[in-house]
């Protein structure tokens, strides 16, 4: 199992309504990273707007190629892409971190 850590920044703006987007997740989006092979999924916000993303996954590609294939995410993603400081889809710039220790 792949262990998946990637970075993004909320804008300042924006954050209390993200916090609320997401807690209200659209029950077609949770089936869709599910059946994508997203499990153990998170994500925390700091109060500076930087978004932590943390999941496990067999193969993190993969699972990014198959939420991308999907109708949900797309609608997901034209919503949600205005809460981001980068003008790219989230989904485009997740670039997973190095991980350099994990105690298991």
């Amino acid at each position: 199992m792949q262990r998946v850590c990637f970075l993004l920044k909320v804008r300042e703006d924006r954050k209390d309504e993200y916090r609320e987007r997401h807690a209200a997740v659209w029950p077609d989006m949770l089936a869709a990273l599910s059946e994508a092979g997203w499990h153990n999924y998170s994500l925390f916000l700091r109060e500076d707007g930087l978004l932590v993303g943390y999941l496990e996954t067999e193969d993190f590609d993969a699972a990014r190629e198959a939420m991308a294939a999907t109708e949900v995410n797309a609608r997901w993603q034209r919503e949600m892409g205005e809460f981001f400081e980068q003008p790219e889809a989230a989904d485009e710039v997740m670039v997973p971190l190095t991980e350099v220790f994990h105690l298991a």
